[in-house]
């Protein structure tokens, strides 16, 4: 049975949802989960038809539980889904998604749950949600999540060889109700030396004990020559990935330890213990479980169909596949941020998007001097006012609109820890991630093919700016997009060609029965950078001149595009045109294009257009939604840039845009 669309509003229940635990009060993103879901909470006293709404098997459901014991009300179980978030609810982080059960909750074994009914009965026999799961098992290794993903996959995890021994926090709901107490985990550890003699044992440290909140079942004293005791917030699909089994009694690292390949020994009674993917040591087998599973089958209705995921983007559901894009590219923006950022080479008007962007959870500095644990940032074309190695900025490719000269806030930005992509003269991480892309997983391949048709539909480009098109002459129309002549681009990738009459007339001589059409920089038509071509030499170059002419319609129009190194040409090859490239550019050298100037011999991979994309729109740059003032995925921003809203530029910027066209020849003083 497909699932529901989850962008649809869900219709509401006719039984009433009551809550009789004051948390649900202070828990904004819980009730609006129910709302969307078509189960708004309530006060008051419910009638026998009704619903009482408790959280797990928590000390506070027990007033829940005593109301429906009196009204004759059903209770509904929530639980947190099993991808939550950054860090634990009790450091104020809001839940992705929720665990809403009607029949019982799924970590408690001694009753069937919906989660364990739909394991045991659903066909799981349709392709396209097997190829889901699959999907979200790659991606949240990939991106490196987990339950709470608030740790750094580079802290290093004990040399590979070991036997893991997972610990939890005494008296967790799922130990007790999971058929387990303190002696399961003694006899746990027992076993994992017996079974693996020699062998050196870790224990892993339940990330709330760590912090102090609350104690585990292992501690210093278990500590031997052979054992010890691992607290640090290592990522735990590399940790799984070093060790040679597993053992666990209930905790959620044994469901994602069979997804790193692991079939974990299990000495409690979790949720997914019984399916044949587990080697289970306790006592008392479940007859209600015994059905055979796979790990893509287990995946689909733990993750995909047993949760409610939520879009805090658009404030509605959403399916699972963007919940882990929105906890994966809030991740990636605070385990790069989380030490700080000293920013070199930045203008005034730069600093306060730079610290929407990087300032989280600690404040950019632009103190020269700053030192300590923070990286170094520096704006691409000065990094000669940085120290050695700080990591490079510059606008992304899909940026605003509206003009970074006219000081538009952007809604993208790249950083560079080798060098900046522009700059064909040294390697970039851009580089890497295109040559890595040349082979896609089908999820991959999907999403970018997603990611370019919604580009293409929307007639989206670098700044969204232009007039509605002209008409253009008749015959086979080529378009030579114009650049600042002064730009990094052209000063380090351009080669002979380096100037946009230069370009003109390269094109010219090549199609010399084609209709050149000219589309002059967005800069230059401002004003604001050097670039123009004097109007007698267009008359003898170009059919057309097409100032403020919105690129992305003009592309619909055309059959070719030459370029020395304009990010027109990548947009060009989004549609399927013909490119030309004279100098070397990102897009060019991978097979993609004609090239007449000389791309790196680096450039060895051949990527699909697909993979080119994946690689510059999604895996190279940081977005960021200035709307819920958070990082985002590359497809939000594409959302903002065709529907809003985007926040304008204030009176002091538009001031100071006016003053730097009349200085447009001085940029140095505010670029």
């Amino acid at each position: 049975m497909p699932a529901p669309d989850p962008k649809q509003p869900a219709a509401t229940s006719s039984r009433r949802v009551f809550y009789f635990n004051a948390g649900f009060l202070r828990q904004s993103r819980i009730r609006r989960i129910m709302a969307l879901a078509g189960l708004p909470l309530h006060l008051g006293r419910p009638d026998p038809d009704d619903l009482i709404a408790v959280w797990g098997k928590s000390p506070y459901a027990q007033r829940g539980e005593a109301m429906a014991a009196k009204t004759g009300a059903a209770l509904l179980r929530l639980e947190d889904a099993f991808l939550r978030s950054l860090h634990p609810g009790r450091e104020g982080e809001p839940p992705l998604g929720l665990i809403i059960d009607h029949t019982g909750i799924y970590f408690d074994a001694s009753a069937p749950s919906d989660l364990e009914t739909l394991l045991a009965t659903h066909p799981f026999d349709d392709t396209t949600l097997m190829d889901r799961a699959r999907a979200g098992i790659a991606r949240m290794q990939e991106a490196q999540l987990s339950k709470y993903s608030g740790f750094d996959p580079h802290t290093p995890c004990p040399d590979p060889g070991y036997v893991l021994v997972i610990d939890q926090t005494r008296g967790d709901a799922s130990v007790t109700h999971g058929g387990a107490d303190a002696n399961t985990f003694r006899e746990m550890l027992t076993a994992a030396q017996v079974d693996h003699p020699g062998a050196r044992i870790v224990i892993k440290t339940h990330p709330e004990t760590m912090t102090g909140h609350r104690p585990g079942y292992f501690g210093p004293d278990d500590g031997t020559d052979r054992i010890t005791l691992l607290s640090d917030p290592v990522s735990p699909w590399a940790l799984l990935d070093g060790a040679i089994a597993v053992y666990t009694v209930t905790s959620q690292l044994g469901f994602e330890a069979i997804f790193a390949g692991h079939k974990p020994h299990v000495f409690g009674h979790p949720f997914y213990a019984g399916w044949d993917l587990t080697q289970d040591h306790h006592p008392a087998p479940l007859p209600r479980r015994g059905r055979p599973l796979s790990r893509a089958q287990l995946f689909a209705g733990a993750m995909v169909l047993y949760p409610t995921w939520y879009d805090p983007y658009h404030d509605r559901l959403c399916t699972m596949e963007e919940a882990i894009e929105t906890l994966a590219a809030q991740t990636r923006a605070w385990r790069e941020d989380r030490h700080g950022w000293a920013a070199h080479g930045m203008r005034l008007w730069k600093r306060k998007p730079l610290q929407q962007f990087f300032g989280k959870p600690r404040g950019v500095s632009f103190n020269s001097k700053a030192n300590g644990q923070r990286r170094h940032m520096v704006w691409a074309n000065r990094a000669n006012e940085a120290p050695e190695g700080a990591l490079r900025l510059e606008d992304g490719f899909l940026r605003s609109r509206g003009l970074g000269a006219d000081l538009i806030p952007p809604l993208s930005l790249v950083l560079d820890d080798l060098g900046i992509y522009y700059d064909p003269g040294q390697p970039s991480r851009l580089e890497t991630l295109i040559a890595k892309r040349a082979t896609l997983r089908p999820d991959q391949q999907r999403r970018a093919e997603a990611l370019i048709a919604k580009l293409i539909d929307l007639k989206l480009s670098k700044y969204n700016l232009g007039g509605p098109l002209p008409d253009l002459p008749q015959g086979h129309r080529i378009l030579v997009p114009g650049q600042v002549e002064n730009d990094a681009s052209i000063r380090l990738g351009a080669g002979q060609v380096n100037t946009n009459l230069a370009l003109l007339q390269t094109a010219r001589k090549a199609n010399p029965e084609a209709v050149i059409l000219y589309k002059p920089h967005p800069d230059v038509e401002a004003g604001l950078r050097p670039g123009a071509i004097p109007e007698d030499k267009l008359k003898t170059l170009a059919e057309a001149v097409l100032p403020n002419t919105d690129p992305a319609q003009l592309l619909d129009h055309v059959q070719e595009v030459w370029t020395m190194t304009s990010l027109l040409g990548f947009e060009a090859l989004l549609r399927g045109l013909r490119v030309t490239t004279t100098g070397a550019p990102f897009y060019a050298g991978w097979g993609l294009t004609r090239d007449l100037g000389n791309p790196s011999p680096r450039r060895t991979a051949r990527p699909s257009l697909d993979g080119l994309v994946h690689a510059t729109l999604i895996d190279y740059p940081r977005y960021y939604d200035p709307v819920t003032d958070t990082a985002c995925p590359a497809e939000l921003v594409i959302d903002r840039l065709a529907h809003g809203p985007l926040p304008q530029p204030g009176p002091a910027n538009r001031l100071t845009a006016k003053l730097q066209g009349a200085l447009a020849s001085h940029a140095w003083l505010w670029r």
